[in-house]
C-alpha cells in the first residue's frame, strides 16, 4: 500500500512549518515541497539588515537548507520547481522544472498552498532600468546588496512609506545613501493614527530623509541605469538606486483557477483549520487570509509570525490532527533609525471606519525612572470600546522599550481585557527598565477616565 503523500507548494515560512509539523505527527507520511526559487526556510524580515551590512551574508538568513530537511526530517524539497496547476478531482498537481522545462504530475492525499505574496509593482515608465528593485525574494535582497557594493549609489529613492520603506530608509542611509521617500497617500504608515506617524516623520527628518507625500512616481529615467525620477506633481529627483515598496499582493491565482474560494481581500479564504472550500486542500501564510479577533472577520495582514503559526496548524490537520488557528489582533513592530514603533488591535481611524463607538486617549511618558540616565520619551495611544471599556487597540512610538510593551497590549486585547483591568496589571519594575508606574499603566488609567464603565 503506497504511503500517504502531503505536497506543499512553497517552502518558506508557512510551507516548511507545515511540513515539519506533519512529519513530527506522522513519521511514515511522504512529504514533498516544491519551491520555485533557490532558497527555503529563510528569514525575509532580515533583508534590510543584510542590505545595511549588519548581516554579513545571505547564508545567515537561511534557517535550514534542503539537506537538513532531507537528512534530519525526511522531507524532500525540490528547488526551482513551480506548481503550475492543481487538479482537485484527480488529486494531482502539474509541476514544472524551471531549469530544464520538464513537466511532471504528482499525486497528493493532502495539499498545502503556501505560495506567499509578491510586490505590488505600479506601471511606471522606465521600470526596467538597472538599479530599480523590489524586495521580496532572497535573491532580490542579495542583488540590492551587490548593486550597492558595485555601483556606490549616492541618492536613493523609496516608493512607499510603509514598514518596508521605513526599514529600507535606515538601510540605505547606513550605506551612505541619501534617501528620498515618495508616498502616494497623504500619510505615512497607512492606517496608523496621526499622533504616531508625526513622531515617525520627525525621525525621518532628523536623519535627513526627504519625505514627499501625496505624490507618485511617473517615470524612471537614465541611460541603461536609473539616474533620476519624475513625479506626478512635477518634481525631478536625483536617484541612482530605487526601491519599490508600494505593498504586496497574495499569490492566490493558482487557487482561484481551480475554484478555491478567495476572500474579499483577494487572498485565499480559509477556516480556523486552514482548510479551503475544496477537501484536502489547505492554505497558509502570505497567500491566505487570517481571522481578526477584533474585527470578527478574515483580513489580509501578511506577517512571518502568522505564516509560521498557520503553517503549523495546516500541517497538523493534514496529518490527521485537529488544530485551530487562534486568530490575530494585528500586532506589528518595526524600527527606523533609532525610533521603535508598534501597534496592535485597531487604530482610531479603523474604529471610525468600522462604525465602532469608541474612546481614545494619548499620553507621553518616559521609558525609565525619572532619575535614571538615558531615559527616552514614549508616546502611547489607546482605543477602547466606549460601552464596555474593552481595549481595542494600542499604538506606541519611542526610542526604546516599545516592542515588549506592545506585546503586553496584544495579550490584553486577545484576552478581551478592559482599560481598568490593564491599569491594575502587576508589571515588573526596576529603574533601568521603567518608571515605578509604567507608561502602560498610565495610558490605561488615563483612558479609563474617559469611560463610564
Amino acid at each position: 500500500m503506497p504511503k500517504e503523500r502531503f505536497i506543499v507548494i512553497g517552502a518558506v515560512a508557512a510551507g516548511m512549518s507545515a511540513a515539519s509539523r506533519a512529519r513530527r505527527l506522522k513519521p511514515d507520511m511522504e512529504i514533498i515541497g516544491f519551491e520555485k526559487t533557490g532558497a527555503i526556510s529563510w528569514a525575509a524580515c532580515g533583508m534590510p539588515y543584510l542590505i545595511a551590512d549588519k548581516v554579513k551574508s545571505a547564508d545567515n538568513l537561511v534557517h535550514y537548507d534542503v539537506k537538513f530537511f532531507k537528512e534530519r526530517r525526511n522531507i524532500d524539497v525540490l528547488l526551482y520547481h513551480e506548481v503550475k496547476k492543481i487538479f482537485p478531482p484527480q488529486k494531482t498537481v502539474l509541476v514544472g522544472n524551471i531549469k530544464t522545462g520538464e513537466e511532471k504530475e504528482y499525486t497528493y492525499d493532502k495539499l498545502l498552498i503556501a505560495t506567499g505574496a509578491r510586490p505590488l509593482v505600479p506601471p511606471i515608465k522606465g521600470i526596467e532600468l538597472k538599479g530599480v528593485f523590489t524586495l521580496r525574494a532572497l535573491q532580490e535582497g542579495i542583488s540590492i546588496k551587490e548593486y550597492i557594493k558595485t555601483n556606490s549609489p549616492r541618492n536613493g529613492l523609496i516608493i512607499g512609506a510603509g514598514y518596508i520603506g521605513m526599514e529600507m530608509a535606515e538601510a540605505f542611509a547606513a550605506m551612505g545613501i541619501k534617501v528620498t521617500m515618495v508616498e502616494k497617500m497623504p500619510n505615512v504608515l497607512g492606517t496608523m493614527d496621526d499622533e504616531i506617524t508625526q513622531v515617525v516623520e520627525e525621525e525621518l527628518k532628523r536623519n535627513d530623509v526627504t519625505l514627499i507625500k501625496s505624490s507618485g512616481v511617473t517615470e524612471f529615467q537614465g541611460n541603461g541605469s536609473i539616474s533620476r525620477v519624475l513625479t506626478d506633481n512635477g518634481l525631478t529627483i536625483d536617484a541612482d538606486i530605487a526601491l519599490i515598496g508600494a505593498g504586496i499582493r497574495p499569490n492566490s491565482e493558482i487557487a482561484k483557477d481551480v475554484g478555491i474560494e478567495l476572500g474579499k481581500t483577494g487572498a485565499i479564504k480559509v477556516n480556523e483549520r486552514m482548510e479551503t472550500n475544496i477537501p484536502d486542500i489547505y492554505a497558509a501564510g502570505d497567500c491566505a487570509e487570517a481571522y481578526h479577533l477584533i474585527l470578527g472577520r478574515n483580513v489580509y495582514m501578511p506577517l512571518g509570525t502568522t505564516a509560521n503559526k498557520q503553517g503549523r496548524v495546516a500541517g497538523e490537520n493534514a496529518s490527521g490532527g485537529n488544530a485551530s488557528f487562534g486568530g490575530i489582533v494585528g500586532t506589528a513592530v518595526f524600527k527606523t533609525f533609532d525610533l521603535e514603533v508598534g501597534r496592535t488591535g485597531i487604530t482610531e481611524k479603523e474604529a471610525k471606519a468600522e462604525g465602532i463607538d469608541y474612546v481614545s486617549n494619548i499620553i507621553q511618558d518616559e521609558s525609565r525612572a525619572f532619575y535614571y540616565p538615558d531615559r527616552q520619551e514614549i508616546k502611547v495611544k489607546l482605543v477602547a470600546n466606549k460601552k464596555t471599556g474593552m481595549l481595542l487597540g494600542a499604538q506606541m512610538a519611542g526610542h526604546e522599550g516599545i516592542a515588549k510593551r506592545v506585546d503586553v497590549f496584544a495579550t490584553a486585547i486577545t484576552d478581551k481585557m478592559t482599560a481598568r483591568q490593564i491599569g491594575q496589571l502587576d508589571l515588573g519594575y526596576a529603574p533601568p527598565f521603567s518608571p515605578v508606574y509604567d507608561p502602560i499603566l498610565i495610558a490605561a488609567d488615563e483612558l479609563q477616565k474617559k469611560l463610564n464603565v
